[in-house]
């Protein structure tokens, strides 16, 4: 079995796949180092971010939580429409949705998020939580080059 593959590969084949293997990893390079950068930077000014969580439902902003070390653990259910529900959690720097009653439970099962720019979407319900930062800088987003 193994031998009927050994001729079907040629010497290009590895070139290729070491090829794909190296080009995998530059995403990782470049956000690490952007995000690494964005550390500097905030580091410098002195100043850091207020990191916060907005709900939004239909796309209008239902809440804005600021997420800190001293926000207390506490548990409230949103209503998005009427027979939804999603009970929402937050504890500290972290916020995930619970619970709801959507036959998929994608937004449940993403589980806890708590950097910029992390997003739980609940589509049945129409319902995300988006963490967000009030430093500009601290985003990923900016560092995209956008035409």
């Amino acid at each position: 079995m193994f031998k009927n593959l050994k001729k079907q590969v040629r010497p290009w084949d590895y070139i290729i796949i070491l090829i794909l293997l190296i080009v995998s990893f530059i995403p990782l390079a470049i956000f690490g180092y952007s995000q690494k950068q964005q550390m500097a930077a905030a580091a410098d000014n002195n100043t850091k971010p207020i990191i916060y969580a907005e709900i939004s439902i239909d796309k209008k902003v239902i809440k804005k939580i600021k997420l800190s070390k001293k926000t207390p653990h506490k548990l409230f259910t949103l209503h998005p429409h009427s027979g939804e529900y999603n009970i929402i959690e937050v504890d500290g720097t972290r916020i995930r949705d619970k619970e709801d009653n959507t036959p998929d439970q994608i937004a449940v099962n993403t589980g806890w998020i708590s950097k910029p720019g992390q997003q739980s979407i609940c589509l049945p319900h129409r319902l995300i939580i988006t963490i967000k930062s009030s430093n500009k800088s601290a985003t990923p987003d900016n560092s995209l080059i956008k035409p």
